[in-house]
């Protein structure tokens, strides 16, 4: 465990994968036993559950970007902390996502990156590290606040 900006703990969950079959239910999976186990869900208001939501879509369209452009997620890191939850997908190929000029939200795909630039606090790509061919993929988002009526530490933390 290591220490977030503000000195709170992180907590870093990891799934090492390979190949393309199943990959985006089962990072979904991962992704939503590690909020149980931080204390997302159940989900405790309104806000909260549709926050909730929004992260499952958010790794689903990163891992499936990394399954159409990049051969395949790597390994998918979440980092808990800090009043906020980082995803992280790594994957082989050097290219980073960027936008195709602009398309109608009416046409079928190609709505990946407009769905992060919508629902991630924030979100980029960057070469891994030690020279190590690739790049990760990560997003930001914040986590719910507890409800008003509940008691100091009993909500996300």
């Amino acid at each position: 465990m290591s220490e977030t900006v503000d000195g709170s703990p992180e907590q870093v969950r990891r799934l090492r994968l390979y190949g393309t079959r199943g990959v985006v239910a089962r990072c979904r999976d991962f992704t939503a036993q590690a909020l149980t186990d931080w204390g997302w869900i159940p989900p405790k208001t309104e806000e909260a559950e549709q926050r909730l939501e929004d992260v499952l879509l958010l790794v689903s369209e990163v891992v499936t970007n990394a399954c159409l452009h990049a051969g395949g997620p790597e390994e998918l890191v979440l980092r808990h902390g800090g009043g906020s939850l980082r995803v992280e997908v790594a994957d082989a190929s050097p290219e980073h996502p960027r936008a195709h000029g602009s398309r109608s939200p009416a046409l079928p795909g190609g709505h990946g990156l407009m769905v992060l630039d919508r629902l991630a606090g924030d979100w980029g790509s960057e070469d891994k590290g030690s020279g190590a061919a690739g790049k990760v993929v990560w997003l930001e988002v914040s986590s719910p606040s507890r409800p008003p009526w509940s008691p100091p530490g009993a909500g996300p933390s």
